[in-house]
């Protein structure tokens, strides 16, 4: 397999509630050498097994998931990789990769993908061309090691986010938590079914933002 033109990523966020009503999830991938970041959307099921594995839980029954590796192990083979490798209509594609010359890379949804990428601690892969054309910086590092809270007002937020939720200052400066997280989560909604995952992104790190002032 030739790894010139992909960019290896990792995992760099996962919500812990539901980001669309419905069960969507939406999943970050980050670049392990840069600041680009792809979101993409996922269901209950999935993000509930990639949650599991991130947390080391075991479930009393083996999730499909659990089945998929099972079975791989039993017939000798491992996943060597996964890849991310196409952008359709705002749908993307990922190819799974076992470690026998004679399997043809293996269509997967991405989801699936990353699911059974975490369980073998198999890399991530993402398509140059797909990263050139979805990848995004996020104006605010929200990962937990680099989360600078005091760069937020009371409410979680800081003046660029506020801003980003399309929020009127005077309504946002007046309004509660509650009232933000459900504006927040609406614009998201709309967000999604418009398909405008990068905007999808940025909402969600908002509401993640105002979850997290919450614990404090």
């Amino acid at each position: 397999m030739n790894y010139n033109d992909l960019i290896k990523v990792e995992l760099a966020g996962i919500p812990v509630s539901s980001a669309i009503s419905g069960g969507g999830y939406a999943l970050l991938l980050k670049e392990v050498e840069g600041e680009r970041r792809i979101p993409i959307i996922i269901g209950h099921f999935e993000a509930q097994a990639i949650a599991f594995e991130l947390e080391g839980l075991k479930p009393p029954r083996p999730l499909t998931h659990d089945l998929i590796k099972n079975l791989l192990d039993v017939l000798s083979y491992s996943i060597e990789s996964v890849i991310i490798n196409e952008l359709r209509d705002s749908t993307f594609f990922a190819k799974l990769v076992l470690d026998s010359e004679e399997i043809d890379p293996l269509d997967s949804r991405p989801s699936d993908a990353i699911a059974l990428a975490l369980k073998f601690n198999a890399p991530i892969y993402v398509a140059k061309d797909v990263m050139d054309e979805i990848g995004f910086v996020p104006k605010i590092n929200i990962d937990n090691d680099d989360l600078d809270l005091n760069d937020m007002d009371s409410d979680g937020l800081s003046d660029d986010d506020e801003n980003i939720a399309d929020i009127g200052n005077k309504d946002y400066k007046t309004a509660t938590k509650e009232e933000k997280l459900k504006k927040l989560q609406h614009d998201l909604e709309n967000a999604v079914n418009d398909e405008d995952y990068e905007r999808a992104a940025e909402l969600r790190d908002q509401i993640k933002k105002i979850e997290i002032s919450n614990l404090n």
